[in-house]
């Protein structure tokens, strides 16, 4: 495992993270004993970036890593907390807070719930629309000052608020989608974080699932997020599914997986980009972990581009109504 330091001021992390968000029911449900030995597979595999939100699973998710790190060195560990969703009982979402007050009053649970002192990069889920970010981020940067956070990150927001945010306090790294049918950060937000010496946590490399080759139609249950999900449905799942085989015929070719070879993509985009898998079993965690020793050409990469071009993909990303709260899609162009 190789380890880079994720942005400017950031710490150094693993050249690949664990996200361990499916851990925690999203995808339908899931395995606690095989949930914790993945975490534990992943640290001894010298995955040292754990990424959660302390509403996955309501706080289920923070502490389950709580669980699977009793008895480890705390400094061993880079944990990864984005925060500021809302939900309610019935696992609803009913918006995003991330006032100052908000901000602190998320934190001081995220710390209990993981049993820690200090978490090392927090950040924002999403952009408050009602808060500047330069609030946030200033309650975030007295939370540095007093010891409870270690780092700051941001999460899918465009490059205006960056710069914003950046302004505030250093930035060690921006989490969002990225992934051979998501490339919207190519479209001027990546360049930014390159020019503010901002790293990349990429999530959704393998799109849920979608481009991960294990993937069927039959494949979802009650309680899958995915079913809301406009690249699951219809027609788009179809076309979906058909870059699929085009991407298999490369894998095959190289003697890979199409899991595989979708995670070197992302991870040969560039030495400042971090792919974050979420495996939750070790099977899954394996396989991903193969994608380290696998070297792509320029011709692989060009086959990869023809087989998946860049806009490829049929359907957003996320339901129209979400998409409208992402502020890395709605500024992404400024």
């Amino acid at each position: 495992m190789q380890y880079r330091q994720l942005g400017k001021t950031g710490p150094r992390v693993s050249e690949i993270g664990l996200g361990c968000m499916g851990m925690s029911g999203i995808y339908g449900p899931s395995d606690r004993d095989e949930s914790i030995a993945t975490i534990h597979a992943s640290l001894d595999a010298g995955i040292n970036l754990l990424d959660t939100g302390d509403f996955y699973g309501l706080g289920h998710n923070e502490m389950l890593i709580a669980e699977a790190l009793k008895g480890k060195k705390r400094e061993d560990v880079v944990i990864s907390v984005k925060y500021g969703g809302l939900r309610d009982p019935a696992g609803g979402w009913s918006g995003f807070d991330a006032r100052p007050q908000a901000t602190k009053n998320f934190l001081a649970y995220s710390l209990e719930r993981l049993g820690v002192d200090y978490i090392d990069i927090y950040r924002p889920a999403r952009l408050d629309p009602n808060v500047p970010i330069e609030d946030t981020i200033g309650a975030i940067a007295d939370m540095v000052k007093a010891g409870y956070v270690k780092h700051i990150g941001l999460s899918e927001v465009g490059s205006a608020t960056i710069r914003k945010a950046a302004a505030v306090h250093p930035i060690v790294d921006l989490q969002i989608e990225y992934s051979l049918i998501s490339r919207g950060i190519e479209d001027g937000i990546l360049e930014t974080c390159r020019e503010l010496d901002i790293g990349i946590t990429a999530y959704g490399v393998l799109s849920r699932g979608l481009i991960s080759g294990h993937w069927t139609k039959v494949a979802m249950g009650p309680g899958d997020y995915r079913t809301h999900s406009p690249r699951f449905q219809g027609d788009n799942v179809d076309k979906n599914l058909a870059l699929v085989e085009a991407l298999q015929k490369i894998a095959a070719g190289k003697g890979v997986t199409v899991a595989q070879i979708a995670i070197a993509w992302v991870a040969a985009q560039g030495k400042d980009i971090i792919p974050v898998i979420g495996a939750r079993r070790r099977d899954r965690l394996s396989e991903a972990l193969g994608a380290i020793d696998v070297t792509l050409t320029s011709e692989d990469l060009n086959a990869i581009e023809n087989a998946v071009p860049k806009g490829a993909a049929a359907g957003t990303r996320y339901a129209e109504v979400q998409m409208a709260h992402l502020d890395s899609e709605v500024g992404a162009h400024h």
